[in-house]
């Protein structure tokens, strides 16, 4: 068995796993006490963790811009305008439609899309699903609305 197929046995073994081997597991690969989250979030970060340990995490490059990032001065203590459903510049939504996932990124002036800009969110979401959607519903913007 390579290194690679042990990986993936044991990364697909997790979301079958008691809570209570999640949790010892976490105390061997991160030598902490787990956080008091549900299991879903062992499942992923313990995925994320098995991973990083057989493949290498980030590159260098990358964890230095994310450290930038995090010392942005201009970014520290921001959020989106009262009343607005508008996020932050450079926030990156996500959003899971027929197995893809689709990322748009909020510009000052709209959003971007595949390297394409868009004035609104309802065009985003209609250019992936090809049906009319309220933008904001779609990528779980609206309270109380639940995604398809």
């Amino acid at each position: 068995m390579t290194a690679k197929t042990d990986v993936i046995k044991q990364v697909t073994a997790l979301p079958s796993m008691p809570v209570k081997k999640l949790k010892e597991m976490w105390k061997k690969l991160f030598e902490t006490d787990p956080p008091p989250y549900d299991k879903r979030f062992l499942v992923k970060r313990l995925a994320y963790r098995l991973q990083e340990l057989a493949y290498g995490g980030l590159s260098k490059k990358t964890d230095e811009r994310l450290q930038a990032i995090a010392k942005d001065e201009t970014l520290i203590g921001r959020s989106p305008p009262t009343g607005s459903q508008q996020p932050m510049v450079g926030t990156r939504l996500i959003r899971e439609w027929k197995d893809v996932d689709h990322c748009v990124t909020v510009l000052a002036d709209g959003f971007e899309y595949m390297g394409q800009p868009y004035k609104s969110l309802s065009a985003v979401a209609k250019k992936i699903t090809g049906t009319h959607w309220s933008g904001p519903s779609f990528f779980g913007l609206k309270k109380g609305k639940k995604k398809q």
